[in-house]
Parts: C-alpha cells; structure tokens; sequence
C-alpha cells in the first residue's frame, strides 16, 4: 500500500483566495495525495482572552490575540465550496480538519470521506463522538497525548460506530518546531502494537528526514505543513517546508517506498547478470594429471561463477581426476 502524503496547508493561505489555490497548485505539483486545510468558527474555538501558543508569539504580532489572529485565517463555506472544486479538477484531495462542532457538520455536508482529528481534540469526547457518529474514515492526531488518552478517544470514536480498522493513528508532537530530541519516532511504533491500527505520522520538524525515517519504520500517512514562502506573515509559515522541500519529501518517500520491499530475501532482477561475474568456481591452480587426486595445493577458486561452486570444495578434494586439468581450467 502507497504511503498517503498529506501536504498540509493548514492557515497558510493568511485568509486568501487566490493564495489557497496556489498552495493546492504545489501541493499537486509536488505529487502529494492530499492538500489539507483548517476549517473552524473562531468564536466556537477560542475564548477573546485566549492567548497565543509560544510558537504564535515568536512568528505573529505578539499585541494581537489568539482571537483576533486566527478570525484572518478562517475560511467561509464558499471558500470552502470553491477550494473542493478546485482540488477534483487538479486530481487532489481535499482535506481540512474541523475545530469545532460546527465545522464537522459543514465538512459533513460537503462530503469529505476522511476526517482528521487533531491533536488538542483527542480529549473532547463530544467532539469525538460527533465524528465517530459519521462513521468515516478518521485520522487522529496524538500530540501531547498519553497512551490512555489515546485508548480513550478509540473507545469514544468506535462505541459511537467507527470502525477500528477506519481508524488511522498519527503520532505527533505540537512543538512548531520539534526539537528533534523530542520527536520519539519509536512511540509510533508502540501506538501499532499497543492498539493494532494502521500509524503515521505529523511532522512539525524542520526537515524531511523524519517522514523519510517514519516511513522506513512502517507509516502509511506523512503529515507536513508546507507554505509558499517561509518569510511570509502567519503563525505556521517558518516551520513550514517550501515548495522544493515538499518536493525532495515526496519523491523521498516514494524512494522509501520502492526500496522497502518486500520480506523475501533473493537476488533481485538487477543483480542477477552480477552473479556469474563476482562469484567464483573451482579451478586448478596447477597441472593435473587424469589419476591424480584433487588436493588444497592443485585446486583453488577464481572467478567467474559459472564453473563448479566453491561450495562443492570438500567434495572435490580427495577424488580422483577422470581427466587431465590445465591451469585455469574449470572442474
């Protein structure tokens, strides 16, 4: 099965239009399966005195609220509307993660089959069980979560009717960036085992080498933010990948993909030409006289392989010769 790339745009479009459509241009140029927006209703998400995240401070005004940030990036349902009619005629999908209770249901109405759930929602059980009720594909994110705090919204999303094997679990970290320190790629595998689901990974770290790595270690969902230009005004756009970066990240991934494999261990088809050339057969080393017996001083190995495998060696010494041997000569 492909790995599923997700090329998060996220509030990267700053509230625009035209920006947006430019973000789902990279994404599908790039060749990600999918390009991912944020749909909410700031007033259902944030209190007017929220404040900003440490990361949103050191990449927006630090005067201005969390409130106040986030109403510039919200996008309306027409926006919506014209953003998913744009990605079905590119070849993309269209994907956006609801934040709140009102979102779910626009994103319901317009049809989205897979619903991703992010990391500060994993502990809302009514939000959890509005979108267990759909019974869609759903991908929850992990960030700052606990293995309990993970069994717990499994057992809210498939009690309200989603089935387990819909389910895709990310491991995550919410630091924008993530110190590589903290990444702990292992707890991923720790989630497959624990919960015996499908994982992947959202990456807030700078670089692609994670996913890569992830990938390697069995993730069948890549999450990354991606932005048009790194220097750009917003909260996301420095620790986002630029259009190259999502390039090199994809096509690295699908390297990956090419090179895992699968478990069975035999000579693949390009090596196979090799074998004959790098082997070795057993030769004489000297003359050798029909009569004479085969010994560790007239006998040795010399490539190519296309004689008797050295392999065969303790049964060849110690027989007798039917024929006369040259130097060289294969046996």
């Amino acid at each position: 099965m492909s790995v599923f790339i997700i090329a998060e745009a996220g509030v990267n479009h700053n509230g625009s239009i035209k920006l947006a459509y430019r973000l789902i241009d990279v994404a599908y140029s790039c060749g990600a399966d999918a390009v991912k927006f944020q749909t909410f209703k700031t007033e259902n998400l944030v209190l007017k005195t929220a404040q900003k995240a440490e990361y949103q401070r050191q990449t927006t005004n630090q005067l201005e609220s969390q409130y106040n940030m986030l109403k510039q990036l919200e996008l309306d349902i027409n926006a919506h509307k014209k953003l998913i009619d744009y990605c079905n005629k590119k070849g993309i999908i269209f994907l956006s993660t609801p934040f709140d209770h009102e979102s779910i249901e626009l994103l319901n109405k317009l049809e989205l089959k897979i619903f991703k759930i992010p990391s500060g929602e994993i502990n809302n059980l009514s939000y959890l069980r509005q979108i267990g009720l759909l019974r869609k594909k759903v991908i929850l994110s992990t960030g700052m979560s606990t293995l309990k705090e993970i069994e717990d919204a499994l057992i809210v999303l498939t009690r309200a009717g989603t089935s387990k094997k819909n389910i895709t679990i990310l491991h995550a970290n919410t630091m924008y960036p993530t110190p590589m320190e903290d990444v702990n790629l292992r707890a991923m595998q720790t989630i497959q085992d624990k919960f015996g689901v499908e994982v992947g990974y959202s990456d807030h770290t700078l670089g692609i080498e994670v996913d890569i790595a992830a990938v390697a270690m069995g993730a069948t969902i890549i999450e990354k933010h991606f932005t048009l230009d790194k220097t750009m005004d917003g909260p996301d756009h420095k620790s986002s990948l630029s259009p190259d970066e999502l390039k090199s990240m994809v096509m690295s991934i699908r390297n990956i993909e090419k090179a895992l494999g699968s478990s069975e261990k035999k000579p693949s088809k390009s090596e196979e030409p090799n074998i004959t050339a790098v082997r070795k057969s057993i030769v004489a080393s000297k003359p050798i006289k029909k009569g004479e017996l085969f010994t560790e001083t007239n006998i040795t190995v010399k490539r190519p392989g296309t004689g008797l495998s050295p392999m065969k060696w303790d049964n060849i010494v110690g027989k007798v010769a039917q024929r006369n041997y040259q130097l060289d000569d294969f046996l």
